[in-house]
């Protein structure tokens, strides 16, 4: 397999202002989920929730959006099926997580319900938009097969979310914990997680300057059947009931990400190029995911429904979602936000005078910082999460918080600096053309 597939066509991206947009609305929704996680822990519990919720639909999933409308029609050669639905996913998509999370705060339910009617026409959009596109790339490669999975998955969860949201309301009653358990597979597993894993097969070989051997191959040959089909059995038999199913499910889901944690770390190790913020991000996943799944696969062998195990072994979230899920999502952030400036600032300038390279857009100083506060936030939290020592716990969330606010910081910098006006008017010409 090539570092760079000769398909690749990036003649066929959508403007420039689709995926920024995305990207920049995330980053922006990492400050008040930090605000957040700081309040959980000085003690606030719908704090909490409203946290993870900014987290995993509104950075994460927002992200997501972004990557896929921007790297699918790369990918798969073809335009991207309509940019004004790609402009409506993401207005839909934030006013949904920021709906969501203030009716959380605020203990109003009525408001999730409602904030979840535009979160899930945000979801149901970006599934539309990004699965025409995928319709017309054949045959779909590891990394096409994946976001199809995942978006199979973000078609289903929101209609999950919403029962959720009416049971917590009144207005409709539904068995609560087998439907969670259901929604946070796909949710964490499916959506993200397939997401990231079809993301990684590519990013992590184009920018180490490596191939995938013949062992990666074969492993990653078996991670996907495996995967899709574990995670269909693990939120089938959570919704189920079916403890066989979930149990299977769980084995596969956790032998899969350890089998992609080993494929990242023998690319990484292998890497030619001088190590940047988005590679120490990537290490510090791959041994994030493989800690989670090593913990994981007993737990899940013992019981794969309960409440204590629904992100695997017992007070594992913080090990998988922010010290494996959100590195990744942080060290892609820290190469494409850059990238996608330079392209429209300085491409055309290069060899008729000089011009900065990519690393030198943002502050590497600043970088370094936040990954020290953000990787030892997140080791904190989840070692104290996993040992039952609340004062880590406590430390790390506010660690891990400045971390990705700084990070947040710098990259929203990196567009201010750059020439905003050129920006600015690069949009204004697309929009003309549209």
């Amino acid at each position: 397999m090539a570092a760079v597939p000769d398909a690749v066509d990036t003649t066929v991206q959508p403007p420039l202002r689709v995926p920024l947009r995305h990207f920049l609305v995330a980053l922006a929704l990492l400050v008040p989920a930090s605000a957040c996680w700081i309040g959980a822990a000085l003690g606030a519990p719908l704090a909490g929730l409203a946290g993870v919720h900014l987290l995993l639909a509104g950075w994460i999933c927002l992200t997501i959006a972004g990557a896929m409308t921007q790297f699918v029609p790369v990918w798969a050669g073809v335009p991207i099926h309509s940019i004004r639905l790609a402009r409506a996913h993401l207005v839909l998509l934030a006013v949904g997580v920021l709906g969501v999370a203030v009716g959380v705060l605020a203990a109003r339910f009525d408001i999730v319900a409602l904030a979840g009617v535009a979160l899930l026409a945000g979801l149901w959009a970006l599934v539309y938009n990004v699965g025409r596109t995928l319709l017309r790339a054949r045959p779909l490669d590891v990394t096409e097969g994946h976001f199809a999975f995942a978006l199979a998955c973000f078609a289903v969860l929101p209609v999950l979310g919403l029962l959720l949201a009416g049971d917590y309301a009144g207005v409709v009653a539904v068995p609560h914990a087998v439907v969670l358990g259901a929604h946070a597979t796909l949710a964490v597993f499916g959506a993200v997680g397939a997401t990231v894993f079809g993301a990684l097969y590519q990013l992590a070989t184009i920018f180490a300057q490596v191939d995938l051997d013949r062992f990666d191959r074969a492993a990653q040959r078996v991670e996907s059947a495996a995967y899709p089909l574990g995670v269909v059995l693990l939120a089938a038999g959570r919704l189920l009931a079916v403890d066989v199913a979930a149990r299977v499910g769980g084995v596969l889901v956790a032998g899969s990400v350890l089998l992609v944690a080993v494929v990242l770390a023998r690319c990484l190790a292998r890497s030619r190029v001088a190590w940047t913020p988005m590679l120490r991000r990537y290490a510090f996943a791959a041994v994030a995911f493989a800690a989670w799944a090593v913990l994981s696969l007993p737990a899940w062998l013992v019981d794969a429904r309960g409440p204590a195990t629904r992100f695997g072994a017992p007070h594992a979230f913080a090990l998988l979602v922010v010290g494996a899920v959100g590195f990744v999502v942080l060290g892609t952030l820290y190469h494409v936000v850059p990238f996608l400036v330079w392209t429209e600032r300085y491409a055309d300038r290069l060899g008729l005078e000089a011009v900065p390279t990519l690393d030198d857009l943002y502050d590497d100083r600043v970088a370094l910082v936040d990954f020290a506060l953000t990787g030892g936030g997140a080791a904190l939290w989840a070692g104290g999460a996993l040992a039952g020592v609340a004062l880590a716990v406590s430390v790390g969330t506010v660690a891990f918080a400045c971390g990705g606010a700084l990070a947040a910081a710098n990259l929203a910098r990196v567009v201010w600096r750059h020439s905003p006006g050129a920006l600015a008017e690069r949009f204004a010409r697309e929009r003309d053309a549209a």
